[in-house]
């Protein structure tokens, strides 16, 4: 079995987001950029599938500009066994990377798509949904233990009520959740091979989708600064200046 992993690169999640001046968008000179954290998951997942026997090869794939092939090479450097990189220096909407994985996967044909539940940079938490509606696939969402079965995955999801578990009939989506394992460094001998795995390159246009933006962003802008907090005498002041700020 085939386990495709799609990968996006965004900005390093230790890294203070700055806002352009005008307004327009993130600031991304001179800022590190990597792999999406809920990706480094998926990956990570994938490679231990493989490593347990229960799959053949894992692909990584990204969307974006050339620098992307870099996270594909992350991915390359954990162990994946080639990456596949739709190169694209448009905005990229998540029904557009829907369309774009749906693309990739008839061509590769994998037994299993598993992907991070959401990147941290636009947090839309869509691409997962969508890429199983548009294929028809079963879909789990927020997981965090996968077990493979004869022709099938058991996954188990946290909800608002507790924890459930579902069944699912391959080929599936899966979308990791951060309790599902811990990822893997990649050594620096994995990092040199990395150099001369397989990295194949294709476009939007070539796999004839139109990734053109269906939204328009009016303006970006920064969270507000915290104040500073006062100190109160006693119980009376306090609930006087919550009454004050609205509070209560």
């Amino acid at each position: 079995m085939k386990i495709l992993v799609p990968v996006k690169r965004v900005v390093d999640a230790n890294v203070k987001i700055r806002v352009k001046p005008d307004g327009t968008g993130i600031d991304f000179a001179n800022v590190k950029m990597a792999m999406n954290p809920f990706d480094e998951i998926s990956v990570e997942e994938a490679l231990r599938i493989k490593e347990a026997g229960l799959a053949t090869e894992v692909v990584v794939v990204s969307i974006g500009p050339d620098k992307a092939a870099e996270t594909l090479r992350t991915g390359l450097a954990m162990g994946a066994d080639r990456g596949i990189l739709v190169k694209t220096d448009a905005r990229i909407e998540p029904l557009a990377v829907a369309k774009l994985l749906k693309a990739v996967i008839a061509a590769e044909e994998p037994g299993l798509v598993i992907l991070g539940k959401q990147a941290i940079d636009d947090d839309s938490n869509q691409t997962g949904q969508m890429l199983a509606a548009l294929l028809g696939w079963p879909q789990a969402t927020f997981a965090s233990k996968i077990v493979l079965t004869d022709g099938g995955a058991t996954v188990s999801r946290e909800i608002d009520g507790g924890s459930e578990t579902i069944a699912l009939k391959l080929p599936a989506i899966v979308t990791t959740d951060l309790r599902l394992n811990e990822p893997r460094y990649a050594s620096l001998p994995n990092i040199m091979k990395a150099k001369k795995k397989p990295l194949d390159e294709t476009t939007p246009e070539a796999l004839g989708v139109d990734v053109t933006p269906r939204l328009t962003v009016l303006g970006t802008v920064e969270p507000a600064g915290r104040t500073g907090g006062i100190k109160v005498a006693s119980a009376a002041e306090l609930v006087a200046k919550l009454k004050e700020a609205g509070a209560i």
